[in-house]
C-alpha cells in the first residue's frame, strides 16, 4: 500500500497532480499496489482527484477526515469510523470563544460555521472551495449528527499565537494538530492518519512493513512513523523529516513519483 497526503505532497502548489506523479501511481497500481489518498478532507472534496488517478473502482479506498473514516471510493461506503461527541464539540467551541478563534465543524461533508470569534472570521471557505458551508449556532447542534472534526482556519501568525494558549488538558484529551500553517484541527484522541491506515491495512491483510506513507505536515507524522517506509517531502516541516526513513523531492519536483520509482517500481 502507498498512503499519500494531498496538499504539499501529491499536489503541486497549484493543487494539480503532475503527469509524472500520475504515471508512477498508475504503474504501481498496475502491479497490485493499493494507492490510498489520506486527507483531512471529506470524500466529496477529493472525488476529482480520485477520478483523475482512476481510483474509483471496487477495491479502491481512501482515508478521510485525518483517519476518522476509512471509505470505499466507488460507493462511499464507510468501513471504519470515529467521530467527536456533541459534548466534545461544545467544549471545543467554548475554548475557541475564549481564545477568539473561528470554528468550523465538519458534519459528514457539510461545514457548519459557528459564531465563536466575530472579529476573526474563518478562512476555511477560501482554503476548501469544494465544501458546502452553512452558518450555525451552538443551539442548532444535536446528538443525531456525526461530528467528524473541528477546524480553526485563520491567518498563520495569529493562529500560532492563540494556539500556544490552548491548555494542556485539551491536548491530552484530543488530537490537536496543524494540517497547514493556517489550519488547526481537533480530532478524537488517537484518531490519526496512521490509525485509519492501520485499520484498512488490517482489513486487507497488509502489514505495516508493506506500507509506504508520504507526507509533509504535522498531521502526517503518525503515518510516516507507522509505515515500513515513511517518506517526507523536501518541503515538509522539520518534525516530519526527523521521523522519516526517506526524504524525497518537493511537491513541485515530482517527489511522489521519485520515491515510488525508487522503492516500489524499481
Amino acid at each position: 500500500m502507498i498512503a499519500i497526503d494531498l496538499d504539499g505532497t501529491l499536489l503541486t502548489d497549484q493543487k494539480q497532480i503532475s503527469v509524472a506523479n500520475k504515471a508512477a501511481l498508475a504503474a504501481a497500481k498496475a502491479q497490485g499496489v493499493k494507492i490510498v489518498l489520506c486527507t483531512g478532507r471529506p470524500l466529496t472534496a477529493i472525488e476529482g482527484y480520485l477520478e483523475e488517478l482512476q481510483l474509483t473502482e471496487p477495491g479502491d479506498y481512501s482515508i478521510t477526515f485525518n483517519g476518522g473514516l476509512v471509505q470505499k471510493n466507488d460507493t462511499g461506503e464507510i468501513m471504519e469510523k470515529a467521530a467527536l461527541s456533541l459534548a466534545e464539540v461544545l467544549e471545543i467551541a467554548q475554548l475557541a470563544s475564549d481564545l477568539s478563534l473561528p470554528l468550523d465543524v465538519l458534519v459528514d461533508g457539510l461545514v457548519k460555521q459557528l459564531p465563536t470569534a466575530s472579529s476573526h472570521p474563518s478562512i476555511y471557505g477560501e482554503l476548501n472551495r469544494l465544501l458546502t458551508f452553512v452558518p450555525a449556532t451552538l443551539a442548532e447542534l444535536n446528538e443525531l449528527e456525526t461530528y467528524n472534526k473541528v477546524v480553526v482556519a485563520i491567518e498563520a501568525n495569529y493562529l500560532d499565537q492563540q494556539a500556544a494558549l490552548i491548555p494542556t488538558e485539551f491536548r491530552d484529551k484530543y488530537e490537536v494538530i496543524k494540517t497547514r500553517a493556517n489550519l488547526l484541527e481537533f480530532m478524537p484522541k488517537g484518531i490519526t492518519k496512521a490509525y485509519g491506515i492501520e485499520l484498512l491495512a488490517g482489513d486487507l491483510g497488509i502489514t505495516a512493513a508493506e506500507v509506504m506513507a508520504i507526507g509533509d505536515e504535522e498531521n502526517d507524522i503518525p503515518m510516516i512513523e507507522y509505515a515500513g517506509i515513511g517518506v517526507a517531502m523536501a518541503n515538509a516541516v522539520p518534525a516530519a523529516k526527523a521521523v522519516a526513513d526517506v526524504v524525497t523531492l518537493s511537491n513541485e519536483a515530482d517527489g511522489v513519483a521519485q520515491v515510488v520509482q525508487e522503492y516500489v517500481l524499481r
